[in-house]
C-alpha cells in the first residue's frame, strides 16, 4: 500500500534552514568576538610593551640630562678654576714688571734723549720727552722694540720747539707693555700653553763625562 505523507514538510525543511542559519549565525559571531579578543589582546599587548619601553627611555633620558647637568657644573667649576689659575699667573708673571720696565726705561734711553713725562693706562704706556734729532728718536724706538719689556712703539708726535739748549725736538709715542716671562698662548685658546720640561739628560752626561 503506498503512504503518503501530508505532514507540511516545507515548512519543517524552513524552521530547519533557518535553525541550522540561526546556529551558524551564532558560530560566527562567537568567533568574530574571539577574533577581535585575540586581536584586542595583541594590540594591548604591543601597547602595554610599548608603553615599558618608553618609560624606560624616559627614565634613561633623566637620568642622561642630570649626568649632562652634572658635566655643565663640572665644566664651570673648571672654567673658574682655570680662571683664578690664569689670574695667579698673571699676578706672578706681573709682579716684578714695574721693575723691569723702569730698568728697561733707563737702559733704552740713548745720548741726546730725555723723558719728561710718563703715563700709563691699562697695558699701554705713554712717553713724552726731547731730543738732540729725529734719529735719536728713532733709535729711542728701536731699543724700546728690542728690551723685551715694550713692544710697537707708536710715534705720534716729533717736531722742533724752543726752550731747552741742545734738545729741539719734542716727541710723543706711546708703547705697548709686554712681559717675555708671561705664560704663552700659542694657540689661541684662552689657557696658558704648558712649559716644556727641560731635559736634563744632556746635563747629566756632560757632567759624567771625564
Amino acid at each position: 500500500m503506498a503512504r503518503i505523507n501530508l505532514l507540511p514538510w516545507r515548512a519543517e525543511r524552513r524552521k530547519q534552514r533557518q535553525k541550522e542559519f540561526g546556529v551558524m549565525l551564532a558560530a560566527a559571531a562567537l568567533a568574530g568576538v574571539v577574533l577581535w579578543f585575540l586581536v584586542n589582546s595583541y594590540y594591548n599587548g604591543q601597547i602595554d610593551g610599548q608603553n615599558a619601553r618608553n618609560a624606560f627611555l624616559q627614565g634613561e633620558i633623566k637620568q642622561v640630562e642630570a649626568r649632562i647637568a652634572e658635566i655643565e657644573e663640572l665644566d664651570r667649576q673648571k672654567a673658574r678654576l682655570l680662571a683664578r689659575k690664569e689670574v695667579i699667573e698673571q699676578l706672578q708673571a706681573n709682579r716684578s714688571q714695574m721693575v723691569h720696565l723702569f730698568d728697561s726705561l733707563v737702559r733704552t734711553i740713548p745720548d741726546g734723549v730725555v723723558l719728561t713725562s710718563i703715563k700709563q693706562v691699562g697695558e699701554r704706556l705713554t712717553l713724552e720727552g726731547r731730543s738732540q734729532s729725529n734719529a735719536r728718536v728713532s733709535t729711542y724706538m728701536r731699543n724700546l722694540e728690542g728690551s723685551g719689556w715694550m713692544t710697537k712703539p707708536d710715534l705720534s708726535i716729533i717736531e722742533a720747539r724752543d726752550g731747552v739748549a741742545g734738545l729741539p725736538y719734542v716727541f710723543n709715542l706711546a708703547v705697548q707693555l709686554a712681559n717675555p716671562n708671561a705664560p704663552k698662548d700659542e694657540d689661541g685658546d684662552g689657557i696658558p700653553d704648558p712649559v716644556p720640561p727641560v731635559d736634563a739628560a744632556p746635563a747629566a752626561e756632560e757632567g759624567a763625562a771625564p
